[in-house]
């Protein structure tokens, strides 16, 4: 099936530990970020500002997010979600660093294609920073604003992120060229697809789709138009399924999930005015398109 083939070519883009210390950034915003992995958060990469003190009184917002074919690989987003985090963000990815012993994707067997992380990995994310903004000696004590948060990821990781939508605690989700699948089975196993979920989700959505030549665009577009009273919003960048993750600073992508988390995670009117309003600046932003409901 097309979307095994696709999982598989995202599985295989681990970079090797020399490539991938050669092609680290820090992001564009006021707090430089780093990615580490914690040995109290296993199966995780966390990315965050460098230096924590540069915040002052102000708290980190969380946002987690599943790979691109649900992958191990914790950076295999990480221009995206560097920038994220020094626009004053605790970002968690699932997976780890890539491994040199990490063995190379194999071939399918005949029927659903299994993944290499679950979607708890998500929640369990949200558990460990709701932790740790409590724990005596932690560097993050009193510096995560526990109650605002967003579940995120790409393609298969999308579908985690819908599944982990569910959760009480999330704020607003951003479901990255991924939707549940419109027609026939499920090819992925362990991942959830079932839109009757779309009815059930709280706070927001943004979805961020790659145009009509994005595998999963008539997925995520039927989502959107399946979506009840809940505030949305369908921005199209006509890149493809591969998006702008690896772009420098997460390319325009980045540029939109970080003004769409402002407004639902920080409220800034200005980032507000980027979605709605007579002065809208995506609805004039020749480089995508933008539908709205509830908002």
């Amino acid at each position: 099936m097309g979307i095994e083939r696709l999982i598989l070519a995202i599985l295989a883009t681990s970079l090797s530990p020399v490539a991938f210390a050669q092609q680290v950034e820090h992001g564009s915003g006021p707090y430089p970020a780093l990615m580490e992995e914690r040995t109290d958060l296993p199966d995780h990469v966390v990315y965050r500002p460098a230096d924590l003190a540069r915040l002052g009184r102000k708290s980190l917002p969380v946002y987690v997010f599943g790979n691109g074919g649900c992958s191990a690989d914790g950076t295999s987003s990480r221009n995206h979600l560097l920038e994220i985090a020094s626009r004053g963000y605790l970002v968690i990815a699932s997976g780890t660093f890539p491994r040199p012993t990490r063995p190379a994707p194999t071939p399918p067997a005949p029927g659903k294609l299994t993944l290499e992380t679950e979607t708890r990995l998500l929640t369990d994310a949200v558990d460990w920073a709701q932790r740790e903004n409590g724990r005596v000696g932690s560097p993050f004590r009193g510096r995560i604003a526990t109650t605002r948060i967003a579940v995120s990821g790409w393609s298969c990781g999308g579908l985690q992120a819908l599944t982990a939508a569910q959760d009480p605690r999330v704020t607003t989700a951003v479901v990255m060229n991924s939707g549940f699948f419109k027609d026939g089975p499920n090819p992925l196993n362990g991942v959830v697809s079932d839109k009757t979920l779309l009815a059930t989700l709280h706070g927001s959505i943004l979805y961020v789709l790659g145009g009509p030549t994005d595998i999963a665009y008539a997925n995520g577009t039927d989502d959107y138009r399946r979506l009840g009273t809940i505030p949305a919003a369908l921005v199209n960048i006509p890149v493809g399924h591969g998006g702008t993750y690896m772009q420098p600073h997460g390319g325009i992508a980045a540029e939109v999930v970080t003004a769409w988390l402002d407004w639902k995670l920080k409220g800034s009117k200005s980032a507000k005015t980027r979605f709605v309003g007579a002065a809208c600046g995506f609805c004039r932003d020749s480089r995508l398109t933008l539908e709205r409901k509830n908002l």
